[in-house]
């Protein structure tokens, strides 16, 4: 055997060792789903608390508007420049019915007025879903 013969020998060598390396790569990358998902779980925040998702924690301190709406109307600039102390503003909402609570002009809640120490409060009655929320959203 000539030794280009011997070289040409070797680099077939190498090749075919270099394929079987490369079949057995697929084969660790086709049989690892199991091991990736387990990565996935790790991230997703599987062995947290249910109530606190990872991450979660970091936006529970950021300040949201809070409001509380009785009611609204319409009114025309006539009118609203005629008010004075004492007017009364007729609204929408009926006494007795539940109050939206809303979260950055966003309805979260309703529910009734409460008086807790001389101060006004709201009892929660309805809350609005997720599910709801969302829905709204894609109108």
């Amino acid at each position: 055997m000539s030794e280009t013969d011997q070289i040409e020998d070797e680099e077939n060598q190498v090749s075919e060792d270099d394929w079987a390396a490369a079949m057995g790569e697929q084969a660790a990358v086709e049989a690892a789903p199991a091991a990736s998902a387990a990565v996935f779980e790790q991230f997703s925040g599987a062995g947290a608390e249910p109530a606190t998702p990872q991450g979660f924690d970091m936006i529970l301190d950021i300040p949201v508007g809070l409001s509380v709406e009785l009611g609204r109307t319409k009114i025309s600039i006539r009118n609203l420049l005629q008010l004075a102390h004492g007017s009364v503003v007729e609204l929408d909402g009926l006494a007795g019915e539940p109050m939206d609570v809303l979260v950055n002009g966003t309805l979260i809640a309703q529910g009734e007025v409460v008086v807790v120490n001389e101060k006004f409060g709201i009892r929660l009655t309805d809350i609005v879903t997720p599910q709801e929320r969302i829905r709204k959203l894609n109108r």
